[in-house]
C-alpha cells in the first residue's frame, strides 16, 4: 500500500509539476513521516491571510457590508418601485454575506457592481459608491481572510495518509 501511495505520488508529480520545477518554491511534492503535502496546486487565493492583515481584510468586509445593509435599508424604507426593491434586497443580501464571508469573490464581484451601478444612477453620491466599488474589486483580489466561513469552508487541509502496518505492542 506504502509503495502504491509512492508510484501514484511521483506520478502526480510529474503530470502537474514541470521536471525543472521541482527543486524551486510552492513546486512539487513533499513527503515527510508518511504525510503528502502538494505544493504545485495553489487555489483562488495562495492563503487565507490571518494576524493583522486578516484583521484588515475582516475591517474591509465589514465596511463593505454594513455600508451595502445600510444603503439598502434606507433604500427599501422610501416605498421603491419593484425593480429598486428587488435591487436594493440584493444589495442587502450582498452585504450579508460580506459580513459572514461567505462566498466573498462572488459576493465583492456582486458589490463593486451595484456601486458602479448606484454611481451611474445616483451622482449625488457618486464618491462613495467609488470607494465602496474599490473596496469590492479590492476584496474580489484579496480575498476572505482567516476570519471567514470561506476560510473555514475552503481553507488549506492536511490529509495524512498512514501506513497499513499496525504496531501490535500496546501503549508503552
Amino acid at each position: 500500500m506504502l509503495e502504491t501511495s509512492r508510484r501514484l505520488t511521483r506520478e502526480l508529480q510529474e503530470t502537474i509539476c514541470p521536471k525543472g520545477h521541482q527543486s524551486a518554491p510552492f513546486w512539487g511534492f513533499r513527503t515527510a513521516s508518511s504525510v503528502l503535502t502538494l505544493d504545485c496546486m495553489r487555489r483562488l487565493f495562495s492563503t487565507f491571510a490571518d494576524g493583522a492583515p486578516g484583521a484588515g481584510l475582516l475591517l474591509m468586509r465589514v465596511a463593505t457590508g454594513s455600508a451595502l445593509l445600510v444603503r439598502a435599508a434606507s433604500g427599501l424604507n422610501t416605498a421603491p418601485t419593484v425593480t429598486a426593491a428587488v435591487f436594493h434586497v440584493l444589495a442587502a443580501a450582498v452585504g450579508i454575506l460580506l459580513l459572514v464571508g461567505l462566498w466573498t469573490p462572488i459576493a465583492a464581484a456582486l458589490a463593486a457592481l451595484t456601486a458602479a451601478w448606484s454611481a451611474f444612477t445616483i451622482p449625488a453620491e457618486v464618491g462613495f459608491y467609488i470607494l465602496l466599488g474599490t473596496l469590492g474589486a479590492a476584496l474580489v483580489l484579496l480575498g476572505p481572510g482567516a476570519w471567514s466561513i470561506d476560510a473555514r469552508l475552503f481553507g488549506w487541509k492536511r490529509v495524512e495518509i498512514r501506513s497499513q502496518k499496525r504496531d501490535d505492542s500496546g501503549p508503552v
